[in-house]
Order: structure tokens, then sequence, then C-alpha cells
């Protein structure tokens, strides 16, 4: 029998430098992930499906298939237009359906204010240029991390679509009840008030 091959994790890598996308590229399939790489934080927007500021049309994109989800990006941080740093505020604070997917930023500038800012905004790793094969490890427990929170919200969004709709049978459960106290008050009184007459008569 022939065992289901595990479907790679897709990684958007972005970089506006052709030699640093294909050294990035590379190490990322020899990893075994699946690789899309695009030149710039707007056209990273595009493949995402968020609009960038500017309206520009849209431009083809390498991948080796476009019809999958993004399990990790991993995006320079100096570029011309939109900064690394710009694009991962987008996607951590301008997207709900983006902000879960881990961030890694990648610099050749050893600068500990700019790395301490990008982390604090929601970047997951800070890469030293130029990238190692060593640091392609670090980043499956990353897309795990952020799979584990995924699967979390679906059950937390499953489980208050279930108790809406257990909240909305009580209340004709709660109507029947009333109508049936109200039943047995009534032939409470109905009990109570021959007494009285008798009492009148008496």
């Amino acid at each position: 029998m022939a065992m289901a091959t595990e479907t790679p994790f897709h990684v958007l890598a972005v970089d506006d430098s052709l030699p640093d996308r294909k050294l990035i590229e590379r190490l990322l399939k020899t990893s075994s992930f699946q690789v899309t790489t695009v030149d710039s934080g707007s056209k990273a927007l595009e493949f995402l499906g968020i609009h960038g500021e500017d309206s520009s049309p849209p431009v083809p994109v390498h991948a080796d298939q476009l019809e999958v989800a993004v399990n990790l990006i991993i995006t320079d941080y100096c570029m011309p237009g939109m900064t690394g740093y710009d694009l991962l505020k987008k996607i951590k604070q301008e997207s709900t359906s983006l902000r879960d997917i881990p961030v890694v930023i990648m610099s050749s500038e050893n600068i500990p204010s700019r790395i301490n800012r990008c982390l604090e905004e929601g970047a997951d790793e800070f890469f030293l240029k130029p990238v190692r094969l060593s640091d392609m490890s670090k980043l499956k427990p990353h897309i795990l991390k952020s799979r584990c929170k995924e699967h979390y919200h679906q059950e937390q969004h499953q489980q208050s679509d279930s108790n809406s709709n257990e909240c909305s049978n009580p209340t004709n459960s709660s109507s029947s009840d009333k109508s049936i106290s109200r039943k047995r008050k009534a032939e409470d009184n109905g009990e109570v008030l021959p007494q009285k007459n008798r009492s009148r008569r008496s």
C-alpha cells in the first residue's frame, strides 16, 4: 500500500533582492516547505488577498501552487515602498483572518531596537542575514503553534454556536412552563374560592 504523503507547509517569502529571494527559496525547499516568492510587500498583500495602498494591477507571482493557504510569511525588513515592518503591521493589525499567520523578519543589520520593535508588533522570529539552513528548523514550531490557535478558535466558535442554539430552545420550554404554572394557579384558585363561599353561607 502506498502511504499518503503529508502536505508540505506553505511559506510566502518576501524580498526585493533577487539573490536573497533565490537563497531563501532554496533553503525552504530543501527543508520540505512549499514556497511562493514575491519581491515587495504590496505584492505579498495582493497574494494574501489584501489590497495595498497603491492601485497598480495585479502582478504574476512565482508559486508552486496558488490555491493554497499560507502557513508562514518570511519577509525582509528593508524594502523600497512598504518595509517588512509595514507588512507585519498590516497583517497583524488590519486583517482578522491573517493575524494568526506567523511572520518572520529578516535583516542584514543587527539593530536591537529594530528587532525588539518587530517582536513587540507580533513577529514570531527575527533572522539575521545571510539566512542559514539551520534557521529553517525554527519555522515549523511557529506554524504548528499557529495551527493549534486556529483549531482552538474554531472550537470556541462552534461552542458559541451550539450555546446560542441551546439558549433559543429554553425560551420555548420556559413559555410552556409558564402556561403550566398558570393552569396550576387557576386550579388552586378554583379550589380556594368555594371554601370562602362556604364560610360566608355558614
